[in-house]
This record gives structure tokens, sequence and C-alpha cells, in this order.
């Protein structure tokens, strides 16, 4: 398989890679590219950008071989990429940055195993000559590991550039594809949990064009281009196919501004396992429609809550569903808007109540990164004995009026309590851990399972 493919990376953190990952998908796309963006690591935010700027269809995909295993991480890619004309892959954090001793996982790990080029972005800020020692030691840190370009962020003029560049080509002999001068202007709104997604934010398309721009004019495209077709070829293996089973059951997916963090691939996985989806919107939708089962993904309900309340029908109506025996899965935000309340500094906001709990906002994450748990009780989505690998980003901690029943027992991260996860009730499931479908492939046909028996156990009744 012949891709053009490469990674933007960086030495760390806030060096520049969302706005060049950005500002390159944008501007390959402008060139009539059929460009297929990806996002290393578990996020949903960078990928609603990478989708929007890249203009693809298929939309972004994620690649983490913590959340599921590196046998399908090759043959994912390679499924993702048909139809594609060149991949960019955005890496996290830096560039060796791992959660493993030995740097398994880490962006450098992915681009050697997909045999992709990276392009570093240095961050230049009061920094001249020592620019070359970084890159230079990040080139040598770990054989294999092909940085094929860099890109110069935040210079603050010609004299700068000039001094880097030249310590850079004496150094490292490593061509400079960029240079970027800093500019205020290419900001993109933050809040707690990183930069705003892109379909809240007013101005999308707007900002994108200024982004891409900027880039055009900054930093030498058709080189860029060169070191994307100058990756080796792939092996051919055999596809995955997404095949979308005949529909049996209904799921509704409560998906809007309050709620929008779903991995693609996870609703993907509903529907080859034969759901239909039903999507809800929890701001707009004041009745709940005829499903047989609720997924709520995460997003931020501590922002909505006003909305959310407002809407007390839909609310009630979940509630009902839910004590009915309705299978409902719900991850971070979906655990809280089941909640009795949300408060935040300022307020105190009904949610559906379908858990005897209270949900207030902290200043800081409460829980942030991986998280591995065992499960321990019967629930309708997992086994008992699986061990289920998946992430959690939250400020929010749970006050229970009375104990409630968890599935989960913690081996890594906090959770609810920092010992358990899985509140269950009835057919509920309500979690902090986000899960992708590639890690825990049981699930999806377990929640299909569960919704159409929910379905035969309705006719019955009606009988």
């Amino acid at each position: 398989m012949k891709l053009p493919r490469l990674m933007i990376a960086a030495p760390q953190g806030r060096s520049g890679k969302t706005i060049v990952s950005i500002g390159l998908c944008a501007a390959l796309n402008k060139r009539g590219l059929k460009v297929k963006p990806f996002k290393k690591g578990p996020d949903y935010i960078d990928p609603s950008w990478l989708s929007a700027a890249a203009g693809s269809s298929a939309g972004c995909t994620n690649l983490d071989t913590f959340l599921f295993s590196k046998d399908v991480l090759l043959p994912v890619f390679q499924k993702s990429c048909q139809g594609a004309e060149i991949a960019i892959i955005e890496g996290s954090m830096g560039l060796f940055d791992s959660s493993f001793e030995n740097g398994k996982g880490s962006s450098a790990w992915l681009a050697r195993h997909l045999q992709t080029p990276i392009i570093l972005v240095v961050n230049c800020t009061r920094m001249t000559r020592s620019a070359a020692a970084m890159v230079s030691g990040y080139m040598n840190f770990e054989r294999g590991t092909h940085i094929a370009g860099i890109i110069l962020n935040n210079i603050s003029g010609k004299r700068h550039a000039d001094t880097v560049m030249k310590t850079l080509e004496q150094h490292c002999g490593i061509p400079v594809l960029g240079v970027l001068p800093r500019e205020y202007n290419l900001h993109i709104p933050e809040r707690h949990l990183g930069i705003m997604p892109a379909d809240e934010h007013l101005e999308k398309e707007k900002t994108i064009r200024n982004i891409a721009d900027f880039f055009v004019r900054n930093a030498d495209i058709e080189r860029i281009i060169r070191v994307a077709c100058a990756a080796p070829e792939l092996p051919d293996l055999i596809d995955l196919e997404y095949k979308p089973a005949r529909p049996s059951i209904r799921i509704g997916v409560l998906r809007d501004t309050a709620f929008s963090f779903y991995y693609p691939e996870n609703l993907q996985a509903l529907e080859q396992s034969g759901a239909e989806l039903v999507y809800i919107n929890s701001l707009h939708d004041s009745r709940l429609p005829y499903i047989d089962g609720l997924y709520i993904g995460g997003g931020f309900p501590e922002l909505y809550a006003a909305g959310l309340e407002a809407n007390d029908g839909l609310r009630s109506d979940i509630a009902r569903a839910a004590a009915d025996g309705l299978p409902v899965y719900a991850e971070c935000a979906g655990l809280m808007y089941l909640c009795k309340s949300l408060l935040t500094p300022h307020h105190s906001y009904h949610m559906c109540g379908v858990i005897n709990a209270e949900v207030t906002v902290q200043a800081k994450p409460v829980g942030h990164g991986y998280v591995i748990s065992e499960i321990t009780r019967d629930n309708p989505f997992f086994a008992v004995g699986t061990v289920v690998y998946g992430h959690e980003f939250h400020y929010s901690q749970l006050r229970f009026a009375a104990e409630p029943d968890f599935a989960c027992r913690m081996r890594r991260g906090f959770g609810v309590n920092g010992k358990a996860d899985g509140v269950i009730l009835n057919n509920v499931f309500a979690s902090y851990a986000h899960i992708h479908a590639w890690g825990v492939p049981e699930w999806a046909p377990a929640f299909v399972s569960a919704a159409r028996a929910r379905r035969e156990e309705m006719m019955r009744i009606k009988i």
C-alpha cells in the first residue's frame, strides 16, 4: 500500500502542533487533495478541528495502543486511509512521552510502527542555538525514529530565524520546512478540558481559513508533500470491513453541544451489531422517542446545565425509562446527567435523578489519564472478570445519598472514588471511563443484545 503520510509531533505539549496540523490539513484540502486526518491518543476535541480542516467525510480517527491492541493498528490505519491521497497524524504530548517506561505507545513508537516520517514542531520562544541541541537529541534518542523536517514556531524576527536555521543546518543537517512567527490572532478559545470543540465555535470556518492562510505563507507546502510522499510502502493486509448489519433495534444517542464526545468507531460498532442509531438533542428534544437502549457520551453538562435542567420533559422520560429497565450506557458527562443534581460554584441544577447523587464541579481535575478496571458484578454490557481499558478526564465528584452498587474495581485511575467505577442500577451502567470499541469488542454486541431483550420484553407485556 503506497500512501503519502506524515506525523506532526513536538518535543513537548503546547509547542503548536495542533495549529500546524489544522493549517496543513486545510491547506492540502484547499489544493484538492483527499486528506485523512488522525490523532494519536485519546482525544475528542482536536479530532473535531482536524476533521473540519481536512474536509473529510470519514472524519478523524484516533490511534492509541493503550485502548486497543497494536495488532489491529496497522489494518485499521490502512482501512481508514482507503480513498485518501495523504494521511496526516497529529501526535500527542512530547514525541517520546509514554505511559510505559520502555516508550511503548508514544508518538515516536506509533510513527515507527506505521513507518511514517515525522515533522517536528519546535517552540523557539527564548531559544536560538539550543534548538539544535534539542533537535539533535530527539533525532538520536531512539533508533529508527525518522525526523524528516523541522517547523520553527514562535519566531520573533528574521535574525532569530536565521540563527536557529543556520545552527540546525550545521549541527543536524535537517531541513527547516516552516518558520512561523508569533501570531497572537490565531487563537482557539480554551476552557478546562482544552480548546473549544470545533462545532461549538461560531467562527469555525473563518478560524480554519485564517490558520491555513498563515501556514501557507510561512511554510513550504511542496517540500512537506515530498516528505509525505517519501514514506515507504506498507504491507498489504486483510481489510477490517465496516458492514452495518440490518437494524433490528433502536439505540438512542444524546448528541449535541452538551454531549459530543463519541468515538466514531463506537457508533459504527453499534451499527455493525444491528442497531439503528437515533440521535437526540438533550437541549431541544422534549420527549424521548421510541428506543430500545440509550447511549450518553461525554461532553460539557456543567456548561449547559441550565438548558439541561429546563428540558424537564426529556429528563423525566429518561428517568422513567431507566426505572422500567431501559439499557442505558453512560460515560462521564452521561454519568453526571443521570445524577440527581449538578452543583457548580454558583448554582445547583436538577438533572435526571436516575442515580441518587449530587455532582460537584471542582476547580482542578479529579481523574485524568488512562484507566484500567475489572468488572466484578453482573451487568448488561460486560462479563464479570473482563478487564476494561479506557481513559478519564473529569473535574467532578459524586456524593451519594446511599452507597450504590459498582460494577468495576479500579486497577488504575480514579473512577468515582479512587477504588470503584461503573454505577449499576437496573440496566443502567454509568462510569467516568471512556472506552473505545476496538479495545472492548464485546461491548457493542452486548449492548445490542440487551436492547433486543428489552424490546422482546416490552412486546410480551403489550401482548
